[in-house]
C-alpha cells in the first residue's frame, strides 16, 4: 500500500527542476517584477520628459546606486521576460518540444538574457 504524506518546506530542496522549469519560474517572477515596478517607471518617465528642471531631477535620482540597481533589476526583468516569451511562443508553435531542445532553448534564454543584462549594466554604471 503506498504511503502519502505532506511535503514539508525542507523537502523542496531535494527536488531538482530542469532548466525549462527554472526558466518558467523566472518568467513569472520577471513578469511580477515588471508589474510591481510600474509606478517607479512612470515616476522616472514623468521626471525625464516634463521639463528641463525635472530632467535634472531625473539625472540626480539616476545617479544614486540603489536606483541604478532597481533599474538594472527592471532591465533584467524585461530582457528575461522577452526572451522567455519568444521561447514559449516557439513552444506553442510546437517547435523544440522534445526534452533536449527544450533544455537547450531554456539555457539559451538564460545565457542571452544575462549577457544582455551584463552589457546594459556596464553601460548603466558607466564602464563604457
Amino acid at each position: 500500500m503506498p504511503e502519502f504524506r505532506n511535503i514539508h518546506v525542507f523537502d523542496l530542496m531535494k527536488y531538482r527542476l530542469p532548466w525549462a522549469g527554472k526558466v518558467s519560474i523566472l518568467h513569472r517572477v520577471s513578469g511580477l517584477l515588471m508589474f510591481i515596478l510600474i509606478p517607479f517607471v512612470l515616476y522616472l518617465l514623468d521626471k525625464s520628459i516634463t521639463s528641463e528642471i525635472s530632467f535634472e531631477t531625473f539625472k540626480a535620482v539616476m545617479a544614486h546606486p540603489i536606483i541604478k540597481l532597481i533599474v538594472l533589476a527592471l532591465i533584467w526583468s524585461y530582457l528575461h521576460h522577452f526572451c522567455a516569451g519568444i521561447r514559449f511562443l516557439m513552444l506553442d508553435l510546437h517547435k523544440g518540444i522534445d526534452k533536449y531542445s527544450a533544455a537547450k532553448s531554456a539555457v539559451g534564454v538564460l545565457v542571452v538574457s544575462l549577457s544582455l543584462t551584463a552589457v546594459c549594466a556596464a553601460k548603466l554604471f558607466g564602464l563604457f
